[in-house]
């Protein structure tokens, strides 16, 4: 059966070997395939899976796209040790080597562009997150079912329930407030070490399984050189706020910033 062509990322041609052992999507080694000046890293997938129809359905399988992702963003991490990859969209597939050739003709001089911008640089993400709250089940048991005591007894009760209930609410909105301003402060302290920064929208904890609120999600280009100091920065803020959360990730490839990403 004729194999397809599916490209992970394009950079520059570099000397440097990729890990012997390295397999990417379906199981297949990557490979170069150079145009000019410009490397597109492959490998070779079946069309029972990556045409397009199949390819369609498959996206819909969640086993098999995070299986795929997986194995896609192995051949990143692995390029981003070596050079400065272009990470192209998971299941981006052509015919065979020469529509790779093709694409890399009609954007020749906007790969060019990017991979000048992004040379020597990384991208590191960074979230904070609120610690996740006690349960109110009893406050919610209280306003579902008040007080059955004398009149008396209960418009005391029903006051001394209100005030604290204020009380629960300007804590509740005083911490939110301090979380913001914690995330607002921290990110004008990164972006000022950075290069560049992204504001990617809060994460649904639900969906993200992540406990507690995320009030930042950002990315920041970083140059590779100055990594450490870029984390020990981060580092310092990690015990500011004892109720809040700062996760760093990274160093990626630079998704955020290469434009493939739909940003």
């Amino acid at each position: 059966m004729t194999g397809l062509r599916y490209v992970y990322a394009v950079c520059r041609p570099f000397d440097a070997a990729l890990q012997s052992q390295l397999t990417g999507v379906a199981g297949a080694p990557p490979r170069q395939l150079r145009h000019h000046d410009l490397i597109a890293v492959v490998s070779e997938v079946p069309e029972r899976d990556f045409a397009e129809q199949p390819l369609r359905a498959h996206l819909e399988d969640l086993d098999w796209l995070t299986a795929t992702a997986r194995a896609h963003q192995s051949v990143i991490d692995a390029l981003t040790v070596v050079t400065t990859p272009l990470p192209l969209r998971l299941g981006t597939v052509f015919h065979d080597d020469s529509g790779v050739r093709v694409m890399l003709e009609a954007r020749e001089e906007g790969f060019r562009q990017t991979l000048d911008r992004l040379a020597g640089r990384v991208e590191w993400g960074v979230k904070v997150y609120t610690e996740p709250e006690e349960p109110r089940e009893r406050a919610e048991s209280e306003e579902r079912e008040p007080s059955r005591t004398s009149a008396p007894a209960k418009v005391s009760s029903g006051r001394d329930y209100l005030r604290q209930r204020r009380r629960s609410h300007r804590a509740h909105e005083e911490k939110r407030e301090n979380a913001d301003r914690f995330a607002r402060r921290l990110h004008d302290t990164l972006a000022e070490f950075a290069e560049d920064t992204r504001l990617h929208t809060p994460q649904n904890s639900a969906l993200s399984g992540a406990p507690g609120r995320n009030v930042l999600n950002a990315a920041y280009l970083v140059p590779r050189a100055h990594s450490e100091e870029f984390v020990e920065l981060v580092d310092r803020t990690k015990n500011e706020e004892p109720d809040l959360r700062v996760e760093l990730t990274g160093p990626w490839a630079a998704y955020s910033f290469s434009g493939e990403d739909g940003s």
